[in-house]
Formats: structure tokens, sequence, C-alpha cells
């Protein structure tokens, strides 16, 4: 019998997605499921978005250029310039969600057994980009004693061989909802320009900041025009992850030109959905407004109650909208089974992603769940009691 690639077995499931058919389970049982396990936002996307798909005037569904319509692009450019990121519409290529523009960053800079240095916890998706592209990701553990931010540069500094290629964050932080400070990014540009490095920066929560805190892109620090890559998507600025849309941002020409031909490999990035993208740069600001408002209420909503919780830990996200919790028991794998396939209180139970699988560090979060604020803040107030319970009655 045929066997599938190495490559193939290596590649990790997520787990975010690999509970599904548990929950599915569940919802056969007519329990009622509380997700806090994916971050798909319950927020309405912007009608505006929507009706320039509604109301389209195309006769062909064609294909676009490669590198994304230049209309979009142009816009997306003059987005970036009102936040104070210096691009053009030549540094930009737009890209089949913000996964395809890591895939395509990777693959422009790295070669098979190169590595990428990543504090983690990081995005789970990351280890299957790295497996998918054959290079190593070296992690620097964060720790939530410290609410996950920066790692001191030494730890960087100490794990650079000569393989290591750049190293990459996502800011603010999934998992961790971390917002690094002007000074944690100018203390990676300045490490990646003197190791001649690439500085990979995953922006794409960059609306989602609290208590008046400002993004701070690594574009907007001195001199990384060549070592600067940024990785961007509509998913979740505008609630809308199904349009598969993302970009891959860079001042450096060979970077975007090597980046093209991966592009060109895949023909164009989908039309219908750049035309609802285009639209959506013309959402007002006081949509964002309303929104960033409403994921703060429930942040506060819901760490404060976490809080409560006996034993429980949890860090303060200053961004985007998960946390990660830190639970009183040894696995919250088996855990998070256990609340889908033998819990439910009055009929109702919850949903997590375990945290381990935002690790590449062996043994490391095993005991974390990732939580995702996405739901209206009643749900998380009944979420978070029904945790509190399945807590105190948990066999392990």
């Amino acid at each position: 019998m045929p066997k599938v690639s190495k490559k193939g077995q290596e590649m990790p499931a997520s787990p975010i997605r690999k509970l599904v058919p548990f929950a599915e389970k569940a919802y056969q049982q007519n329990k009622t499921v509380y997700h806090l396990n994916i971050g798909q936002p319950d927020i309405k996307s912007p009608q505006i978005a929507m009706d320039a798909v509604a109301h389209h005037s195309l006769s062909v569904l064609a294909y676009t250029r490669s590198e994304g319509s230049q209309p979009y692009r142009e816009k997306i450019a003059a987005y970036y310039q009102s936040k104070d990121i210096p691009a053009e519409a030549n540094d930009i290529i737009v890209t089949t969600g913000g996964s395809e523009a890591l895939l395509f960053a990777m693959g422009s800079i790295a070669d098979i057994g190169d590595e990428i240095i990543i504090p983690e916890p990081f995005y789970a998706n990351y280890n299957g980009f790295a497996t998918a592209s054959g290079v190593s990701i070296v992690p620097v553990i964060s720790k939530i004693e410290e609410n996950f931010a920066l790692p001191p540069i030494s730890e960087f500094e100490k794990l650079i061989t000569d393989k290591t290629r750049a190293i990459l964050i996502c800011n603010p932080g999934n998992p961790t909802g971390y917002l690094y400070t002007p000074e944690e990014i100018n203390q990676l540009a300045a490490l990646v320009k003197k190791h001649d490095l690439f500085l990979i920066a995953d922006e794409v929560y960059r609306e989602f900041t609290y208590e008046g805190l400002k993004h701070y892109s690594i574009l907007e620090a001195e001199g990384m025009e060549n070592y600067g890559i940024i990785v961007d998507s509509v998913s979740k600025r505008y609630s809308m992850c199904g349009a598969r849309i993302g970009c891959l941002v860079s001042k450096n020409k060979e970077v975007i030109d090597t980046a093209l031909k991966f592009a060109q490999a895949r023909l164009s990035p989908p039309t219908f959905a750049q035309i609802a993208s285009e639209a959506a740069l013309q959402t007002p600001q006081s949509y964002f407004d309303e929104v960033i408002s409403e994921y703060e209420d429930r942040r506060n909503t819901l760490i404060k109650l976490l809080e409560a919780i006996p034993g429980l830990k949890v860090g303060h996200p200053k961004g985007a909208f998960y946390c990660i919790a830190e639970l009183p028991i040894e696995n919250s794998d088996h855990f998070a089974q256990w609340l889908l396939e033998d819990f439910d209180l009055d009929g109702e139970t919850v949903m997590v992603a375990p945290a381990a699988g935002f690790y590449s560090t062996e043994g490391v979060g095993t005991n974390q769940i990732r939580i995702a604020y996405v739901l209206q803040k009643e749900s998380l107030i009944k979420a978070v009691n029904i945790l509190k319970v399945a807590l105190e009655q948990y066999p392990g």
C-alpha cells in the first residue's frame, strides 16, 4: 500500500479544530456548546463590503493580477500610510488569507533546514506553515507570570546560528493578546539589523488594542526597509474570515519579487473577495470604535470572572481578543475533550482550545487553554460559570 509523505505525517493537527468531532457529538446529545475555542468574531461584517459583492457589475469572473488588483493595492497602501506605516502599492502582494502570506514569506526567505525564531506561545498554524516549508521553529518561551512580554533580547541572541533566517512575532499576539511596546519592537529591529536577519510581524489584529494603547508596526521602526516583512489579513479587522484575503508587505524589493513568483504559481487571489475587501477599506472609524469598545468590555468581564476561579491563572491581554488561562489540572487536552463528551451543566458546556498546540517546546502549556472572547457578554458569563463548575467536578 502506498504511504503518505513524511512531511504529511509530521503536519500537526490544529489544536483549535481537532476537537470538532467531539463537539458534533455533543450537539447530537442536544447539548448547547459555548465556543471559546476559535477566533471567529460574531461582529457583523461591514455592510459596504457585502453590498459591493451583491451589486457587482462583472460579466466574467476573471483572474486578477497575481499580486492583487492595482486599485486594491493602492487603497491598502493608503490605509497603511494613515497608520504611519510607509508602504506603496508595489510593496504589497495580495494573498489568499494571512496564511498564504506567511507561506510566501517563509518560502521567500528560508531554505529547507533553515530556522526561524518565534516567541511562544504562538499562533498554532505557524507550526504547520513551518513544516510545509521545511523550516525549523526555534522557540523562545514567554511566561504567563510576565504576562507573555517579550523575552530578554539575550535569549534571542544566543539562539541565532548560521541557519537562522528570521524572527517572527504576532503583534498583538494570538493566543496571548500581548501588545508589544515600541521599545520591544525597536529592540528586535536592532537585533535583526545586527545579525542581518528578517523580522516578520503578523499584524492582523492591529486595530484591536485597549486601554488607550496604540499598535506600533515593525515598519515604523527606523531602518527596517530591508529587514521588515508584514503579514496582514482582513479576516479579523472587518470580521470577514471567510473572505480569505490577506497581504504580504515589505519595502525589500527582492523579497517582493521573490514572493511574486510564489503568487504567480497559484495564479491570483479570489476576485469577489478582493471586491469585498476593497470596499471594506471605506468602513468608517465609528465601526472600529464600537467594535473595540465591545471587545474591551468583554475582555474586562472575562478576566474578572476567570480571576475569581480558585487555582486559575490568566494573562491580561492588551490587544486582539484572546487570553491564555492556566488551569489547576495536568492535561488540558483531556479536559477539553471531557467537557464535550462527559460534562454538561443543565444541558450546556464549553469548547476551549488546549494551549499545548500553541507551543513547539514539548511538554509546555499542557495545563493551559486559549480562550477567544468572541461571544456576547451574556454568553461569556455563562461559559465561565460552566468552566468553573467543570473544574470543580473534573476527575483529572
